[in-house]
């Protein structure tokens, strides 16, 4: 009995602890957009439909995920779903960034469920919005593409270093925990691909930042290709 109470205490932490980030960072993204000049008039229904549709095609992406077994283990994977989402952020501002990133991890649960305790889906958003919310911020305050290009490098910059440090601090160990996996198995398998892991920090560094770093390059690369292309069909701008 005191063993499943314990295991509800830990889920009930882990859920409060989601909410408050998922509110903080939709907050902080409300508030900073306040202070961005140039603001988007759109109607309440298009903003709406602009963001399910991006939503739907960031669900779409993130369900056609693939691991990279050169750099991180089976765990960690890689999908771009964080294309429409900045789509809908260069042209909405930093709270639709925020919205696509939650209706997507939302859908995905919906329509394919978790395969890591609910904590890689978290990981996702949280991370993700380390990336597209600095990068939107910066786009909005001076529109260019020379804005549009700094704010993808400094997004990719902040979610390697901020995604690298929540998963040592946070992720890894609420994973080990609620997954039933002990964080010695864990390291085993990012030693099986590095050799030299032999700690969380190690891992990491060898593991989770490089993953992350060819994550927002790419992300970066197909969002400056893309944006001009999909912005009339898609948004109706001209």
């Amino acid at each position: 009995m005191n063993k499943l109470w314990s295991q509800i205490g830990e889920n009930l932490t882990f859920v409060l602890v989601c909410a408050a980030i998922v509110a903080g960072l939709g907050l902080a993204a409300h508030l900073g957009e306040k202070l961005l000049p140039e603001k988007r008039s759109v109607t309440k229904a298009r903003r709406v439909c602009i963001i399910a549709i991006c939503a739907a095609l960031a669900t779409v992406l993130h369900m056609l995920d693939f691991p990279l077994p050169f750099l991180a283990p089976g765990f960690y994977k890689l999908d771009f779903s964080e294309v429409p989402v900045l789509l809908a952020g260069f042209y909405l501002g930093p709270t639709a960034t925020v919205a696509c990133e939650g209706v997507k991890i939302l859908l995905k649960l919906l329509l394919k469920g978790t395969s890591t305790a609910f904590v890689g889906d978290f990981a996702n958003f949280v991370v993700g919005c380390s990336m597209v919310l600095p990068a939107t911020f910066i786009y909005h305050a001076h529109k260019s593409r020379h804005s549009a290009i700094i704010g993808l490098a400094t997004g990719t910059v902040i979610m390697s270093v901020f995604g690298s440090a929540f998963n040592a601090v946070y992720l890894l160990p609420k994973f080990a925990q609620l997954y039933g996996m002990p964080m010695e198995a864990i390291l085993g398998m990012g030693a099986a691909i590095h050799s030299s892991i032999n700690s969380v920090t190690t891992f990491v560094i060898l593991c989770v930042a490089p993953l992350n770093v060819v994550k927002g390059v790419m992300v970066s690369v197909l969002t400056v290709l893309l944006y001009k292309r999909v912005a009339r069909p898609l948004f109706g701008k001209q």
